[in-house]
């Protein structure tokens, strides 16, 4: 089984990378527009297809809507996913927490913490619809994710199937977060795929497709 992750691996290794490129410039650019940009694509994303959210965004952006909107008009641009009502009230927050006088002042937040880890433990706790699966998405859309594990259910399948994990988790909780991410750290070490490229890897063996 362990073949086909490696061999799907150096079928789209060079895409990988490039994307991973794209996205650590994004931090080092200090890309505020950008990175809220990906923090709110990540707030709609659960259970929903990653590229209409992020049509969206681009909608949002476009309308004049991406850092202040009302939440009734947040609720009607936000028909093609799916809980729009909770997921207007979340970007709603996030503006209200991260644009200050216009515009986002994200990355002054987000230096001030020594690691990703310590990062994400603060998204979690203050960021309103962001749990440890979005804040990782997150953060490797923004180049500070790479030991990150993002564990959505494409990601969840694919660890059961290839025997990684014992069982699908009924729950999320975040101790089973951390422990399926030691798992799943522990297995890229051992098929010398970095942890960073693995969530590529497995989306691409369960979707056909990557797209973010």
């Amino acid at each position: 089984m362990e073949n086909i992750i490696v061999e799907t691996y150096s079928k789209i290794k060079t895409e990988i990378t490039s994307k991973l490129v794209e996205f650590k410039q994004i931090w080092n650019k200090k890309d505020d527009i950008r990175i809220f940009k990906e923090l709110l694509f990540c707030l709609l994303t659960p259970q929903s297809k990653a590229e209409n959210a992020w049509e969206i965004i681009k909608n949002l952006e476009k309308k004049n809507l991406l850092f202040e909107a009302k939440e009734n008009i947040l609720v009607n641009e936000l028909r093609m996913v799916r809980f729009r009502r909770n997921k207007a009230k979340y970007v709603r927050n996030a503006q209200k927490l991260f644009v200050k006088d216009g515009k986002p002042k994200i990355t002054d937040v987000l230096k001030r913490f020594k690691s990703p880890f310590e990062i994400r433990e603060w998204l979690v706790k203050n960021v309103k619809g962001l749990g440890y699966k979005e804040a990782s998405h997150f953060l490797r859309n923004v180049g500070l994710g790479g030991d990150l594990a993002i564990l959505d259910r494409h990601i969840l399948n694919a660890l059961s199937k290839f025997g990684i994990i014992e069982a699908l988790p009924k729950t999320l909780t975040r101790k089973k977060y951390i422990e399926i991410e030691e798992k799943v750290r522990n297995f890229s070490k051992k098929v010398d795929i970095p942890l960073s490229h693995l969530d590529f890897v497995f989306w691409q063996i369960q979707t056909k497709r990557i797209f973010k």
